[in-house]
């Protein structure tokens, strides 16, 4: 195969799987985090193929961020998930991947899309795992869809260190809380990250984590709805730190904001390595879920009130109101473009 071939097999991506029982909650939906675990596997596949369509060392990409994620439609037991992924900007040590999931009723041949997200990965030497390799350039329909990547390119660099500064705070157990409380709804999962969790290096797989805080923000959406309840969307999902084989890492949710029909949920994720316990507990994973609640024929519900104690859940009910907001306002911006 000649490099030019090479190249274009790398640049693009289709994978599809039926969606199963353990896929989905009890009423039929598949998890959000299934979705997102899918949508990983395939920004992984390619991103690592292209990444090594070049001489030099071998790599291995790792995940480092998710662009907000829309679910626009649910998908259901039964159905086939088709994922295919494009690489669409590649920086000299990043590469973005843009992923479209389209599911298909087999039974009646309808298909609609349910998903649309952007990634970007990071390649790591497989010789040595705390260096970065180049990436190997792409080439672009026009200079104006180079400009706009490179745009995309440095504002989630800039985002991503904003965000890093501002999370370190810990999510401490609340004494008999009340119902509706932030305190009443908040949870914790923890889990050992075994072989089967991990990528080539011994790193936690991104779809792996994504799919753990997707658990986590789902049981904080049902405590305080007490109905089904779904993935409406997720705001960008930062990798501040890779997690290896080993560590013991504990996914906190807690809501920190609820609109008539929507609540957003905090996600973090601590990792504590304990072979090399000298390094420390560390923030590796921040992002903000946002949840629907449905009754028994799929329609919205309004979600209970949150009850705000203190100062903290006040600022944070504030900015989760903000971001409710500009999206909100986006939204509309994107609907009015199409039409």
């Amino acid at each position: 195969m000649s490099g030019t071939q090479s190249q274009a097999t790398a640049s693009s991506l289709q994978i599809c799987r039926i969606m199963r029982p353990d896929d989905a909650n009890i009423v039929g939906n598949v998890h959000g985090g299934t979705i997102l675990k899918m949508i990983e596997e395939a920004g992984c596949i390619i991103g690592t193929r292209h990444c090594n369509t070049q001489p030099g060392d071998r790599c291995a990409a790792q995940l480092a961020r998710v662009e907000r994620t829309d679910f626009l439609y649910p998908m259901f037991i039964g159905e086939v998930a088709h994922v295919s992924a494009e690489i669409t900007y590649a920086s000299k040590h990043s590469v973005e991947v843009q992923v479209h999931v389209m599911s298909e009723n087999i039974l009646t041949g309808a298909t609609k899309m349910t998903n649309r997200a952007a990634l970007w990965y990071v390649p790591f030497s497989l010789e040595d795992v705390d260096n970065v390799t180049e990436v190997p350039p792409i080439k672009y329909a026009s200079p104006g869809q180079e400009e706009e990547g490179k745009k995309r390119y440095e504002a989630q660099k800039m985002e991503r260190l904003e965000t890093k500064e501002r999370n370190g705070e810990l999510l401490m157990p609340v004494s008999a809380p009340e119902p509706y409380t932030v305190g009443f709804s908040q949870s914790s999962l923890i889990h050992l990250v075994g072989p089967s969790d991990c990528t080539l290096h011994g790193f936690v797989h991104g779809g792996v984590t994504m799919k753990l805080m997707d658990e986590v923000a789902g049981i904080v959406a049902a405590r305080h709805c007490k109905t089904n309840i779904v993935t409406a969307s997720v705001d960008a999902i930062n990798f501040h730190r890779k997690i290896m084989k080993g560590c013991v890492v504990t996914v906190s949710g807690r809501a920190t904001f609820a609109s008539n029909k929507s609540m957003e949920i905090e996600v973090f994720v601590d990792a504590d390595p304990l072979i090399e316990a000298e390094k420390g507990k560390y923030r590796a994973v921040t992002a903000f879920f946002t949840y629907i609640s449905l009754d028994k024929q799929g329609k919205p519900l309004s979600i209970p009130p949150m009850k705000l104690e203190g100062d903290g859940e006040q600022k944070r009910f504030e900015d989760g109101k903000m971001r409710y907001l500009q999206n909100k306002a986006k939204r509309l911006a994107d609907k009015e473009r199409q039409q």
